[in-house]
Formats: structure tokens, sequence, C-alpha cells
């Protein structure tokens, strides 16, 4: 699909004059990032670790000595987790803190499909036949405000951790102790953290407040920053602030026990290594997103999250290789089937012209609930149009449901039109660009499936849609030496607001070209003395040939070949010139 470039406006004079100890095009990208200005310095400096005061939210005291009090009654607390990729590390960050504090500790997450997102009363009434007089939440439990009365009523204490959004109304407000950084009424500073990042600041608090040394509180805290980085790049929060302080020191983690061949967790290793990720190169938060985490999310689309989180907590390196090995092969099963579903939706809508793509499973079949998300992603991606993706469930009382999810394009509020048709939902969540949605009556899906194309079609119908390309600035290629490159490196790590630099160059005569992979899917060039690599492009490349004029869109990298580190470019888009 075609995308339409836009580049960034120059940086004005003035700045370039105020702040001559910064490269420009380092300048370029922090206004790019709409970085403040009086953060400049400290956001390129990337040396010290100011993580913030966990004591900063209002209910965090409170919270240390609930926790404490449990802990010195041997009491059972239980951690009540979320099945995605954040849940997963938050249950496993606090399971292993908790743990190494001689709490008596188990942890529950429950399952996608049965049970879904949050506490239930099913859960709550099975921690209490276990024994737990407290639970945790971690990345979840702020909307489950009758749940949470009932584990009170069961003689169970909860303490809720969880970044999402506060219901409007203080009303559904949980009446239990909150650490959320995006509570409206809580002075801690940093809004953005995810769930992960709010379980590591109970972390801060609760070892900071224990008896063990400095130098064994500070072990316990930084072991758990892989984990931080982990569920914080997958949750696709802003790479900002906080969170990007995290993500940097997580990947000092990751990084260090990879190099160690595994002396750091092993089950993060483990998973590296099936990964085809080896010591050779320090991961990025790419390798995070697009690698690791798929894998770890894979255990609660095919069958149930405990096995990531087996994974994350063991120390033993036989185990962590089989669990590894487990979530490997469910993480191809998921892409099988995600495919497969893809192809299935596709083949529904090869004559639909409506500007919403809408595929509702056949009534001969079921979708797996699991990967809806994921191939609603891929029709939004591939058409560039809001999407919809409907599998058919059996609810308790046997009669059919439908349960979906949607994900959509800046020009398109997914969650205006949900609240505009939820007379047709039973229950729905959700936020602009990704929602979820179940409908208990078939009649109510129809209408709702025709109330949101025409909505859609409404909104949609005088827009230019097409995927913009945002582009930081244009440099030719022999400006991009070594030592550009350790300057760019000062912007990491990359990942949502604050993206890899996107560099343009224009009229790059092509003195060398050819097609690479097992079916020649991609595409090598040369421009200068620079190679490029195109992956998956070898259809847009077919009629380029040596001595040919484009312009470029690409970021360099280095190539790690036989020992050797070399720049080359990784080409994000390209047309002939003119």
């Amino acid at each position: 699909m075609k995308k339409n470039w836009y580049l960034a406006p120059k940086v004005n004079k003035e700045l370039i004059d105020k702040y001559k100890q910064i490269p420009e095009f380092l300048l370029q990208f922090l206004v790019n990032r709409k970085v403040l200005e009086s953060e400049f310095v400290s956001f390129l400096e990337n040396n010290e670790v100011n993580f913030l005061d966990p004591f900063l939210f209002s209910d965090m005291e409170r919270a240390v000595e609930k926790i404490i009090y449990h802990i010195k009654s041997q009491h059972k607390i239980l951690v009540y987790g979320d099945y995605d990729a954040d849940g997963i590390t938050s249950t496993s960050l606090l399971f292993d803190v908790l743990s190494t504090l001689k709490a008596e500790v188990d942890t529950y997450i429950p399952d996608r499909v049965s049970e879904g997102y949050g506490l239930n009363e099913q859960a709550i009434r099975e921690a209490q036949s276990r024994g737990a007089k407290l639970i945790i939440t971690v990345d979840n439990g702020v909307r489950n405000k009758k749940e949470i009365a009932l584990a009170q009523k069961l003689g169970i204490e909860v303490i809720v951790t969880d970044h999402h959004s506060f219901p409007e109304n203080k009303e559904d407000w949980p009446e239990c102790l909150i650490i959320n950084p995006s509570n409206p009424e809580d002075g801690f500073p940093y809004k953005k953290l995810a769930g992960v990042g709010t379980a590591f600041k109970l972390a801060q608090a609760l070892v900071s407040s224990s008896k063990l040394k400095t130098e064994d509180k500070n072990k316990l805290l930084n072991k758990q920053l892989d984990l931080v980085a982990l569920g914080t790049i997958a949750d696709l929060v802003p790479l900002t602030g906080e969170n990007r302080a995290l993500v940097r020191e997580g990947l000092k983690v990751i990084n260090k026990s990879l190099s160690s061949l595994g002396k750091g967790r092993q089950g993060l290793y483990q998973l590296a290594k099936l990964a085809g990720l080896s010591s050779e190169k320090d991961l990025e938060s790419w390798n995070i997103a697009f690698q690791l985490a798929p894998r770890l999310n894979a255990s609660s689309r095919i069958e149930h999250a405990d096995t990531a989180v087996k994974l994350l907590t063991t120390s033993n390196r036989q185990e962590a290789r089989s669990l590894a090995q487990e979530l490997n092969l469910k993480n191809q099963k998921r892409q099988l089937i995600t495919e497969e579903i893809f192809s299935e939706a596709e083949e529904i809508l090869k004559d639909d012209k409506n500007l919403a793509k809408v595929a509702l499973c056949p009534e001969t079949k079921k979708w797996n609930e699991g990967v809806i998300g994921l191939v609603s992603s891929k029709l939004t991606s591939k058409h560039y149009l809001p999407s919809l993706v409907i599998t058919r469930t059996e609810e308790e009382n046997g009669k059919v449901g439908f349960k979906g999810s949607g994900r959509s394009i800046e020009e398109f509020n997914l969650m205006e039109a949900l609240e505009d048709l939820s007379d047709y939902l039973d229950k729905y969540g959700g936020h602009p660009l990704a929602c979820g949605f179940s409908i208990y009556s078939e009649d109510k899906l129809d209408k709702f499936i025709a109330g949101f194309i025409d909505i859609a079609n409404k909104k949609l119908k005088d827009k230019h849609l097409e995927p913009k390309l945002e582009i930081d600035i244009e440099l030719d290629p022999e400006m991009i030496t070594e030592d550009l490159m350790l300057e760019c490196d000062k912007m990491r790590p990359y990942g949502k607001d604050n993206p890899r630099p996107l560099l343009i160059s224009k009229k790059q005569r092509v003195d060398d070209i050819m097609t690479m992979g097992d079916k020649g899917q991609h595409v090598k060039i040369k421009v200068q003395d620079f190679w490029a690599i195109a992956f998956s492009q070898s259809e847009k490349f077919k009629d380029v040939k040596p001595g040919d004029i484009i312009d470029l869109v690409f970021y360099p990298e280095y190539n790690h070949f036989n020992g050797k580190k070399t720049i080359q470019f990784k080409i994000i888009d390209f047309y002939k010139h003119g």
C-alpha cells in the first residue's frame, strides 16, 4: 500500500544556536518526539538511574505495612495477574520478590477464554479455599469493585496494583488500597507506567522497608528489571520518563544474562536462544516486542498463561529449556492459526467495499478467541481501515454468543463507535485504536455490525486514507559515520513515542541490486558506499535496475557478520525519483 511521506519541519535556528553542544540532527530528533526543552540534556545523557520514590503513591506506605504483616504472620498471599505479557511479567516479579522475602505466596492467572480479564467470583472463592488472606492484583483490579467486595466479605484483604484508567464515577472505584499511576487523585508524578512498572514500584517500596542488607536490596531489585523491560515494551506504553529509564536498565540486565550464557534468569535466556538471539549482538526493544513477547503471549492464546509464569520464575535450567520449547511450539501453532483465520477473513471480505472490515466467523466454525485481535491487526494493517473480527462462542446457558476484537487507524475512534452502539453490546472496553466486546444475541449482533459499518462509511467517506510515514530528517548517506551512529545511540531505547529515527536521502543512484531469501523475497541494493536491505519488498523493486535514481526512506544499523561490524541501511520505503 502506498504510504504518505511526511518530513518533519526543520528545527528552528534559535534552538540550534541555544544548544550548540547538541548535534543538529539529535536536536531534530528531540523536537520531533516532543521532548521538553528542559529535558534535552538529561534525555541524551542516559547515565544516572534516578527511579521515582515509590512512596509518592498515597497508598504505598499502608500497602507495604499490610504486606509485611501478612508475611510475618505467614498468611497465604495470592498474586492475581493477567494473561498478557505485562500481566505475566508483573505476576512473576512480585512472586519472585515476595518469595525472597519469605512470604507464603502463590499466583493465579485467569483463563483467557473461560474467565476473561480481571477478577471473577469463581477465582476469589478458589482463593479462599486455598487459604489466601491477601490478594495483590497486578495489571488489573481497578474496575472490579464487586469482586473485591466479595473477597473482603470472605475474609480476604485486597491491594490493587494496576495502570488502567479508573471508572468515571468514583462510586464504582474499589474500596481498598490502590497503587495506580493513572489515579487522578494520586500525587505520583509519572502517569504512564505499565502494569509491571507499577508492580515494580510496590516491590521497590517493599524491599526498601525490609531488613535485607543494602547490597542485597539492590541485587534483588536489579534482578527484576529484565521483567520490567519485557512487560513495559510488550504493553506498548510510551518509552518516556521513568519507563525509558526502567527499560534501558532492564535491557542491560537481559544482555548481561545473554553474554554470561544464562547466569541470570534461566527462562529468558532459553527463550532468547530459541528465538535465534545470540550474545554477539545486544538485544533491543524490537527484539522483545517482536521475538520474545509473542512467545510469552502465545501461552494464553493457545492454552494457559501459567506456562509463561513458570518459565520466568524457575531457576532450573533443564525446566527452563523444556518450558521455553513448549512456548516456542505454542507460538508456531499460534502463527499458523492466525494465518488460517486471516485467510478465511480475507475470503469473506474479498468483495466488501465498505470503509470498515467486519469479518464474522462462519456458522460452522469457531475461531480461536486468543488470536482474533491479531487477525484484526493484520486486516487493518493491510487495508488501512478499521476492522472487527468476531467469533462464535458457546455460553453457559447453551446459547450461541459472540466475542469480537477490533483495531483501527488514526482517523477512526473505535471507542466512540462502540459507545454509540452500546445498546447492542453486553460487554466492551478498549481505547481509540483497539477494542474488545461481547454480544449474547444474534439480533443485537446484526444491528451492531450494520451500525458499525454505517458509522465508518459516514466518518471516513471524505478522508484521504493512506498510512503516514513520519520522517525525521533528510541526510545524505556520506554523512552517516561511526560518530553519527554513536550519537544516535543516545536516543535509545526506542519504542512508543520514541521511535527509531527515520531518514530520507533523495536522488540516490542504485549501483547494484540483488535478491535474497529462499524465495527471492528480499532485496539488497548498493547506494554510494553502503548496502541497503529491503525485507519482503522484491515485488516493489521488480522494475528497479542499476543506474536508476531513487528517493529512499531508511534507518542506519550495524550488520554483524564474521566478527565484523559495518553500517548498513534498513529500507522502509522508496520511490523512483520524480
